[in-house]
């Protein structure tokens, strides 16, 4: 790691501590020609496998702003779409791969999604799984209903 105020090629490091929940690694580092001392955060990058084959780094931010298309007209507000980015972001974390195919993203945001809020599940189940008729609609809202009732049944 090169020191930011000299550039020199090496620094050794003092503390090491996890931080945002385990995600990153902050180090405090002290450099050995100047003396001074910076900080430096390390992550874990995530990258997305898109269909079409290109690689892109996972982002919170369009997970919530496809979740938020969906939540339109929705009382959801921006703390609930931010945690729910979270889960999704543990989710495919917790698969242990550096890249992930951005169909298992989508399926990573439906089980929160539906939690959250079924009407803006169901619509983007939609369009993530391409309903092509009331049928689809029909079907899915049987399943949670089926699921609802389990989920009753068992307390």
């Amino acid at each position: 790691m090169h020191c930011p105020y000299c550039r020199h090629p090496d620094s050794r490091v003092v503390d090491s501590r996890e931080v945002e929940e385990g995600t990153a690694i902050r180090r405090r580092r002290s450099c050995p020609t100047c003396g001074r001392r910076f900080t430096t955060v390390e992550t874990a990058i995530l990258s997305v496998v898109k269909r079409s084959g290109v690689t892109e780094p996972f982002s919170r931010e369009k997970v919530i702003r496809g979740v938020r298309r969906a939540c339109q007209g929705r009382e959801v507000d921006d703390d609930a779409l931010n945690l729910l980015a979270q889960k999704v972001e543990d989710a495919v974390r917790a698969k242990g791969s550096p890249e992930i195919p951005s169909h298992e993203v989508g399926l990573a945001i439906l089980g929160p999604l539906r939690d959250l809020d079924e009407v803006a599940y169901l619509r983007f189940a939609s369009v993530y799984r391409s309903f092509t008729s009331a049928a689809d609609f029909e079907r899915e809202i049987s399943e949670m209903r089926a699921a609802a009732a389990e989920a009753v049944s068992g307390e």
